[in-house]
This record gives C-alpha cells, structure tokens and sequence, in this order.
C-alpha cells in the first residue's frame, strides 16, 4: 500500500486501506499521489457535488479509459452528484461530411462512442443534454457557487469557475477530475489555497475601445502562461456588472488565456468578485506588468500563423462558438447575420457556417422565433465539439475560418474577428 506524506483522515485512510473495496481503495492511492506530488497538506471536501468531465468521445485510443470506467461499473460506484460533460463529436444532422470523413469518424476514431456514453451513465451522467465545455451556464444547471470546492478538468470551464464564479479548482486532468467526484475530496494545494490565487502579473488594460475578448485573453495566456494575471483598465470598457453580455465575453476570454497559455484564474479589477472584495491586495509585492494598448492587440492578431494548405484560396468552412455560445451570443449573432444579409441583399450565408451551444441552450433557442429566422439563413445549428471534428486528418483539407482563439490554437482553423467573419459569411468580403 501507498504511503502518503500528506495527512488523512480516519475515514479516508480507511478507503486507502481497502475498506470499501479494492477499487476505491485504487481511486483513493491515485489522488493522495497526485496531492503529494503538488505538496498538498491534506485532502479538503468537494462542496459542489456536480462534477464535469472533460472526456466526452469515444476514441479508441482510450482503452484505458474504458478499462477503468467498467471496474467502477462493475464495484457499484458512482460519483457523489450527477456530472456534466464535454460536447459530444459529431452530429451529421448538422455537421455534413462526405462518406469518406464519415467512415473515418465512425469506425475508426469515435468507434466506442455509443458504449462510452453508456459507461458514463451508470457512473453519473446527468442527463443526455449534459454535453457541453460550457456546462456552468445557468440552462445546463452545473454553476457553482462561490468558494465551492471543485473537481473539474476542463480548462475553459475552471478557468470560468475560478475566476468569474469565485469557485476553486485546480487544472485537472481527465480521470483525476472523476476520481475526485467519486471520492468527494480534492488536495489541497494551488487555487484551493488564498496564496495560490494571488496574481504574479500586472495586466494595464490601455486601449481605447473594447477588445475582442479572444485575441486579448490570447495576448494575456501567451505573457502569463500558467501565472494569475490580475487586469486593470478592463472595467472600463467591460462595466462592472457581471451580465448576461459580460459572461460572454469573460467565457471566451477565458478560454482564450486558457488555451494559449495555461491560466486557471484570472481577477478583473472591479469586476470579477475576489477582485471586488480585495483589490489589488491580491497582486504579489513582485507581480511583473505587461501593458496592453491597441497597437499590441493589433500585433497578437497578425502574429497567429495561417496553417491551411493552400492559405491563398478562400475559406470554405466557418465556426462560431468555442466554448459553446451563451443564449444571449446565439440571439446576437442570429440578429448580425440575418441584419447583415439584408445589407447584401442575399438571402443565405455565402459560406457553411455552423454555430455551436449547449444541447439545453438549443432546445431553448428553438423556442424561439429567432431560431426559424436562423434556419432561413442557411446556417447550421450544433450541440458537438468542433475541435473534435478538426481532429479527423480528412477535415484538414477544409479552410475553416473561426473566431474562436481556442479552436485556432489546436487545429488547422484561421482566426477572424467577429466583424471579418460576419462580413465574410453574408458575403460583405472575401475571406
């Protein structure tokens, strides 16, 4: 038996000894080794039972996986409270592909996605719309609350929970989150602990306009890296009430810094709630700075590479939302798109645009008449992942332009700004 340098309790030496089976015994050596590599004192309960994971296809690489998720099956285990997850793979509903594309999806890459989402429900599942990187929102019904301990993995998601909800969570990896969930307790070591949240960076926001959230977070993630920046001068531009508009723009600048960098937690002065309690108390004494003005965001955005095969064609593929669009992001780009058409006098977008949110978010939207107005546009509407769909090697010959700075950072995708994408799909400007 593992012998850990931190301290347990009764009940949790108990588990590591084997007292409620072997394989919980297994999940208990798993997160106490991981404490103690990360220094943790002891391991602190989970305060919001509904966990998330970051592991949502049914790869056939992850043999692992599957091998782990039936031993919990089989012992009877399951988490605390129900789990959201990750967006599914593919929809081919929404998500045309070719035969060739498709065969490589099916029977190749998300071969044992039906048999893992079985798994996932005898573990915990919520519910079949539990799929998105964006569970937090309030339609999905996975928000902590703040000074919640977590277990999540999801970068955009702690990053968000962290930061905008006040929550603590450490960057997990896929599994650990799980194990944490079964076991109710975490180490404690990083953003569980007041010290680990304070911020190394200095962040002077100096521009005279709002920037688009993805290309800052983008400059913030590639300075800071894994370090909390803590940001002045945004409150200026952003406001200092944490609206519907707000959390847009924090979940994808977020993501952003998540994803090009490694941030878990990020404080907006004036805005975000530790920031509003404390100040700038939660700089360290030796916080370096980084001044960030329009000409340097101007200067981050011509500096991402262009990785398609043939850069000097158009675009012949678009996608908005990554992470999943907010129900108030899916109505303004609808409102933009449908405006912008009839400023060309087109009835349908010039390019394949599919947009992507939450599975409740879309039952939601349907509801609308925004949805039908949508619709008549000729964009798609989507609940899955769309890196997941870049990862397939055939989609690399598509030319897919993105606004998404996360979608950019792991794919062949072009980056655009909202406004350049919008012109470009409704036939303003080519792309």
């Amino acid at each position: 038996m593992y012998e850990p340098k931190m301290e347990l309790t009764l009940e949790q030496r108990d588990i590591l000894e084997g007292k409620q089976g072997p394989v919980m015994a297994k999940i208990m050596e798993t997160i106490v080794m991981f404490g103690d590599i990360f220094g943790a004192p002891r391991l602190v309960k989970v305060t919001h039972d509904n966990g998330h994971l970051v592991t949502s296809f049914g790869i056939k690489l992850l043999k692992p996986l599957f091998s782990t998720m039936d031993q919990l099956i089989e012992a009877g285990i399951t988490t605390k409270g129900k789990f959201t997850v990750d967006p599914r793979p593919i929809d081919y509903e929404n998500v045309k592909c070719n035969l060739l594309e498709k065969l490589v999806f099916s029977k190749i890459m998300y071969a044992k996605q039906e048999m893992y989402e079985e798994q996932m429900r005898k573990v915990g599942l919520k519910d079949s719309n539990a799929f998105s990187c964006a569970a937090y929102l309030p339609e999905i019904g996975n928000t902590p609350k703040e000074g919640d301990i977590l277990s999540w993995a999801e970068s955009s998601a702690v990053v968000f929970a962290n930061s905008v909800l006040g929550a603590r969570c450490n960057r997990n990896s896929g599994m650990l989150e799980l194990f944490g969930s079964i076991l109710g307790y975490v180490p404690e070591f990083g953003f569980l602990t007041d010290e680990g949240r304070k911020a190394k960076w200095k962040v002077i926001i100096k521009c005279k306009q709002l920037p688009e959230a993805q290309i800052l977070g983008s400059a913030i993630g590639m300075k800071v890296m894994e370090d909390v920046p803590y940001v002045i001068g945004l409150d200026k531009l952003l406001g200092n009430e944490i609206n519907d508009e707000v959390v847009g723009y924090l979940k994808d600048f977020g993501a952003a810094t998540a994803s090009n960098g490694a941030v878990g937690l990020y404080h907006i002065d004036g805005l975000t709630p530790e920031a509003k309690k404390y100040g700038e108390k939660l700089i360290l004494k030796d916080a370096k700075e980084y001044v960030i003005d329009d000409e340097e965001i101007e200067r981050v955005y011509r500096s991402y590479p262009i990785m398609w095969k043939k850069p000097e064609k158009k675009g012949n593929l678009v996608f908005i939302g990554c992470p999943h669009l907010t129900f108030t992001q899916l109505n303004n780009w609808t409102d933009r798109i449908v405006q912008g058409l009839k400023e060309t006098g087109k009835k349908k977008v010039v390019v394949r645009t599919i947009m992507t949110t939450a599975p409740d978010i879309a039952d939601k939207f349907k509801k609308t008449p925004k949805y039908k107005e949508l619709m008549a546009t000729g964009v798609k509407l989507t609940t899955i992942c769309p890196l997941m769909y870049t990862n397939n090697p055939l989609t690399k010959a598509r030319r897919i332009y993105t606004s998404s700075n996360k979608l950019r950072t792991y794919s062949c995708a072009r980056y655009a700004k909202d406004q350049e994408i919008l012109d470009f799909v409704v036939g303003k400007a080519g792309k």
